[in-house]
């Protein structure tokens, strides 16, 4: 087998001038899971559902954070990033099958991936915050039912670098008090 995955012979198309990626190995190996019904129904969720859905994603993010990760970089060794909505998406792969997918998604199978192994948690809490921009991380982008996003959001990322989170310092009231003391302690 040659570095670029096959045998490097004309069957494989080495001497065509297409090279195959082993990534490109990893998604033939492995089946995409069939996408969740679109949830179709108005009615507003009851509490216990709501509660059940934010402990099924706190148990979702300890996951993440404890698991080292795949994260695909360019040329400049950073990692590779895409921009949706305002926010800026790191993206990130569970193992190579996933990382093939997105690559085959975005034409770019046939090319090698480099990529580093990082703990999910240094990517929340050291990463994310080192960008400069609203940032969070995009898991398995690419793989149908499986992505998961990470927003830049309090209890996701550090509370500097969330985009929701409220500087005590700088919240002034409608009176022009910052609801801080003199000790920089927060009044109620």
């Amino acid at each position: 087998m040659s570095d670029r995955g096959g045998s490097g012979t004309e069957a494989d198309g080495e001497a065509g001038g297409v090279r195959r990626s082993r990534l490109v190995d990893y998604a033939e190996m492995s089946e995409a899971a069939p996408a969740p019904a679109p949830i179709t129904d108005s009615t507003p969720l009851s509490s216990d559902v709501v509660a059940r859905g934010r402990h099924e994603f706190a148990v979702l993010l300890g996951e993440f954070r404890r698991t080292a990760v795949l994260v695909p970089t360019d040329e400049d060794d950073a990692p590779l990033v895409g921009d949706f909505g305002g926010i800026r998406w790191i993206y990130a792969f569970s193992n190579e099958s996933a990382l093939a997918r997105f690559a085959i998604a975005r034409g770019e199978g046939g090319r090698e991936w480099p990529y580093q192994r990082l703990l999910g948690a240094r990517l929340l809490d050291a990463t994310v915050p080192a960008v400069g921009v609203p940032c969070g991380v995009a898991l398995d982008v690419g793989t149908e039912g499986e992505g998961v996003l990470f927003p830049p959001v309090t209890g996701i990322v550090p509370e500097a670098a969330a985009v929701d989170a409220v500087n005590a310092a700088a919240a002034v009231d409608a009176d022009g008090d910052t609801g801080m003391s003199g000790d920089g302690e927060v009044r109620v």
